[in-house]
């Protein structure tokens, strides 16, 4: 037996070829990593997250068809180990707020040094949150300002919970596992400071979650 751990297994996901492959030789330099595949699309890493399997995914956010964020949201749904790393020349505070709350581990800025990109995924692995320094600046107006907001399908949780509905009532509405729901109704609670069902239920009466839906309030 050897006494190396496995490498880290990468896949780069940016509809720029020239920037997805040079990313991909960059990684390809150190020994504990595997760059298993670079792809073009969210929807492309969803398709084959199964298949390859991999420890961190290093995502663009704006791309054709299933976007950065939506893929994101998918990943940490379907394969929870998986780290999402956004990788993005955007600095703006609401792009790096967004990635975090669709369930990102990091952020890095595409202008960052090479060996910034390989210390972000050893953070991730690492269970720690990474912010690429110009990220970091553009985020601490967000975090000294409120909360989190809630991604489009923790908003859709929100209303089935504010229903009545039951984790395993959402969970089949959803075709999603019970274990899933229970994770964003943690995450919801935790983003708007609520600590119980009835909370949450006038939460979504109070900010019009719940209009339009046939529920009185």
């Amino acid at each position: 037996m050897s006494d190396h751990p496995a490498p880290t297994r990468v896949v780069v996901v940016d509809d720029h070829p020239l920037v997805a492959e040079g990313i991909e030789a960059i990684l390809e330099g150190y020994p504990d990593l595997d760059v298993l595949a670079t792809l073009s699309d969210g929807q492309a890493i969803i398709d084959r997250l199964d298949e390859l399997a991999p420890d961190v995914v290093l995502m663009d956010l704006n791309m054709p068809g299933l976007g950065g964020l939506s893929a994101t949201e998918m990943i940490r749904e379907r394969r929870p180990a998986t780290r999402v790393l956004v990788l993005s020349m955007h600095d703006s505070p609401e792009y790096v707020a967004n990635a975090l709350s669709h369930g990102a581990c990091g952020y890095v800025l595409k202008d960052v040094p090479t060996d910034e990109i390989k210390r972000a995924i050893d953070s991730v692995m690492a269970g720690e949150r990474y912010l690429c320094t110009g990220a970091e600046g553009a985020l601490q107006p967000v975090l000294s300002g409120g909360r989190e907001q809630l991604t489009n399908r923790e908003q859709t949780i929100l209303l089935q919970l504010a229903q009545g509905k039951s984790n395993k009532a959402v969970a089949q509405a959803l075709d999603i596992s019970v274990r899933t729901v229970e994770t964003h109704r943690k995450n919801i609670k935790r983003k708007l400071g609520i600590s119980s069902t009835a909370g949450l239920t006038r939460y979504a009466l109070e900010h019009g979650v719940l209009q339009g839906t046939g529920v009185n309030g």
